[in-house]
Parts: C-alpha cells; structure tokens; sequence
C-alpha cells in the first residue's frame, strides 16, 4: 500500500523554557524590540518575521541545557547579532564561523539555559507552499 508523503509547511515555532517567565518574557522584548503578541502564564509568545518564538514556564529549566535541535534565526549579519546577544546578557555556546560558501552560524546561551542559533545563508529564500 503506497504512502503518501509528509509535507510539512515550514517552521512555526521554536519554544524555550525558563525559571522566571517575567524576566524571560522582558529580555526577549528587549531583544527583539516588541512585546509578545501573547501573554499567558503558560506560554509568552512573540512573533518574528512570520514565525514565532514561544516561551514556556518549567522549573526544570537549567543555566546551559545541551542543544537538542537547535533552532537557528536568520539574521543579516551574524557577527553583528552575536555581538548584540552577548551584550544583553547572553554567553557564547559557539562562536560565529563561516561553515562555506558565505554561510555564518553561531548560538549562544539566553540567560535562561535556552541554546539560540544564529545563521547568515545569503543562499536561503523562504517561500510560501
């Protein structure tokens, strides 16, 4: 019996945990300059360029989790957007790098524990399906 394939739309969200939900919720708002577009004390959730950034309570949330599937936000310039992240408080996880062909990733730690990925890809055009 053929099956049919999965096709997936694209990403929605990538969620992070944290200890403190308030203070999560002010340094995200800081970062990318807008209040959450939701504000529960189950989920914060903000919205980025037509994806979205969610933030759940978890008291299991430690200081630096090992990255399990690390989302990577695109940005225009991964130097410059590592610089801003460990400004306001982030730690470096791994430093920006040019993995080829102009393409730059790097991530760092949120002060929560959270793993957040950065990636330059001049290559990559996101398109609707």
């Amino acid at each position: 019996m053929p099956s049919t394939p999965l096709k997936f739309l694209g990403l929605r969200t990538a969620v992070y945990a944290a200890t403190d939900l308030a203070a999560a919720r002010e340094w995200y708002t800081t970062l990318l300059g807008a209040p959450p577009y939701f504000n529960e004390p189950f989920f914060v959730g903000f919205s980025v360029q037509g994806f979205e950034l969610g933030i759940t309570p978890s008291d299991d949330a430690g200081p630096r989790r090992a990255p399990a599937g690390v989302a990577y936000w695109g940005v225009t310039d991964a130097r410059a957007a590592f610089a801003r992240l460990i400004e306001l408080g982030a730690t470096e996880q791994e430093a920006v790098q040019d993995v080829g062909d102009d393409v730059r990733i790097g991530a760092v730690w949120d002060p929560f524990g959270n793993v957040l990925g950065i990636v330059e890809n001049p290559h990559f055009k996101a398109v609707d399906t």
